[in-house]
């Protein structure tokens, strides 16, 4: 598997686990076991996912050393602000049973983030955290953010897959060294993504799957891809990307499947913030 060089030098992998919406504690715990003994190195969880805890079980019970794994976690809506995030993150490294994190994560641009990020830059700079970045700051989020703080943030995690491609999203990263990271790299399943005519007619080429070309594109657009899946030989298959290459064509060819937005958010809409702003994750 090959790894990206953030832009504070610290290796990233170019494909991670995800647990997003598996909050059941071993379930996630088996699955985070799974992947991690398939070779999966880069962990991603949130505070919001609930399941913190099952996957700091898994790590330990891994038996790998700290240092060969890359552990992601987030920051949610509730805790963004100054005081918060000092709060949150502490919390969150007692409930992984880890002593730092290599990249922590604001989930939302959305509450006091700014406040949340300068709390950030002083675990940084501390050493507590190896990486700190953002989630969900489309184009005029990530400009205001990168313009006000100190430390650009290292990644940027959003929607990217074949049907929302975000090209302009990944230029203005590219400007200002942010690292893309794919959540949803499978669009939910939408657009009968698993079955799609344009992807299963590539991936018949190289004698793999719709799924494994869309995570072989991101990843030659230079984007980390985090696929979740609780179950063993998906666990595996999503791994199985590292022995072939997309032709250009192929590339051109799936560039046409973009729609150009989101079915699955809409940050623009005000409903949708607001249902932020009210999920809380603790008392």
């Amino acid at each position: 598997m090959d790894s990206i060089l953030l832009n504070n030098g610290v290796s990233m992998p170019l494909e991670g686990f995800g647990v997003f919406q598996v909050p059941d504690p071993a379930q996630c715990k088996q699955a985070v076991l799974d992947a991690i003994d398939t070779g999966y190195r880069l962990i991603d969880t949130a505070a919001a996912y609930m399941n913190e805890e099952a996957v700091g079980a898994a790590i330990r019970e891994s038996g790998l050393a700290r240092e060969e794994l890359f552990i992601t976690t987030k920051l949610w809506v509730q805790d963004a602000g100054y005081e918060g995030a000092k709060q949150a993150f502490q919390t969150s490294l007692d409930k992984l049973g880890l002593e730092y994190l290599d990249l922590y994560l604001i989930h939302q641009p959305v509450g006091d983030y700014i406040g949340a990020y300068r709390a950030m830059e002083e675990l940084y700079q501390e050493g507590r955290i190896r990486a700190i970045g953002i989630c969900n700051y489309y184009p005029s989020r990530l400009a205001d953010l990168c313009e006000t703080v100190d430390v650009i943030p290292a990644v940027n995690q959003i929607e990217l897959h074949p049907f929302f491609q975000q090209a302009d999203a990944l230029e203005l990263m590219r400007e200002y060294g942010v690292h893309p990271e794919a959540w949803g790299p499978f669009a939910e399943g939408k657009h009968g993504i698993f079955t799609h005519p344009v992807l299963t007619a590539i991936g018949e080429k190289y004698g793999k799957s719709a799924a494994q070309v869309a995570l072989r594109w991101n990843i030659q657009r230079g984007v980390t891809v985090i696929p979740k899946s609780v179950h063993r030989d998906r666990i595996e298959q999503n791994l199985a990307v590292w022995d072939f290459a997309l032709s250009q064509a192929d590339m051109d060819e799936i560039a046409k499947l973009d729609l150009g937005h989101s079915e699955i958010v809409n940050h623009n809409d005000p409903a949708f913030i607001r249902m932020l702003h009210q999920m809380k994750i603790h008392n």
